[in-house]
């Protein structure tokens, strides 16, 4: 396993070859059986291969096009329903809600292991979230009360990205107490 994280990196460029539904449902499996907070299961996918909307979703991505020429992009949405059973209830950017944080948490978790999967699987991925919600929800007909985490254009590598630079250990890792090492 991590041979695999050491080699993914962000792809930005996919050949033109087609994800087929099976290896999108092994790829959405990896993440449906994620940890959560409470067992919530927060996560909900959206898997976007419409050119139109998949050259929307990459507008809203501070006009990325890149993202747009991805074979699919998997929108990753938390539900916040899943905690908080408020009607009405609205969340973006600027929410103070701490149940919002989690279910972001939670669903970040699912989305890394979909990305994992990906790249165990031979795909490229790069996770995306130069957008407000705003501008994404209404492309896809999402509710206000769930918060899009990321959009994940995904497909066969076109390009083998080097590895970037990284923090050593003990650089970033104390014992027992913030800044013993």
């Amino acid at each position: 396993m991590l041979e695999v994280i050491k080699t993914r990196r962000s792809v930005r460029k996919y050949t033109d070859r087609e994800v087929d539904d099976k290896t999108i449902l092994q790829l959405l499996e990896s993440a449906r059986i994620a940890p959560s907070g409470h067992n919530t299961q927060p996560w909900r996918f959206i898997v976007v291969r419409c050119p139109e909307t998949k050259k929307a979703l990459a507008e809203a991505n501070h006009n990325q096009t890149w993202v747009g020429r991805a074979p699919v992009i998997i929108v990753c949405v938390a539900d916040l329903g899943c905690r908080v059973k408020e009607p009405g209830l609205s969340v973006d950017e600027n929410s103070p809600q701490f149940s919002l944080k989690q279910v972001i948490r939670d669903t970040a978790i699912a989305v890394e292991h979909l990305v994992l999967e990906a790249e165990n699987m031979g795909l490229g991925a790069c996770w995306c979230a130069w957008f407000v919600q705003k501008d994404v929800r209404p492309l896809l007909g999402i509710p206000e009360d769930k918060y899009v985490v990321a959009l994940l254009p995904l497909g066969y590598p076109a390009e083998s990205p080097d590895e970037r630079p990284r923090m050593k250990l003990e650089e970033m890792v104390m014992f027992e107490k913030w800044e013993d090492r």
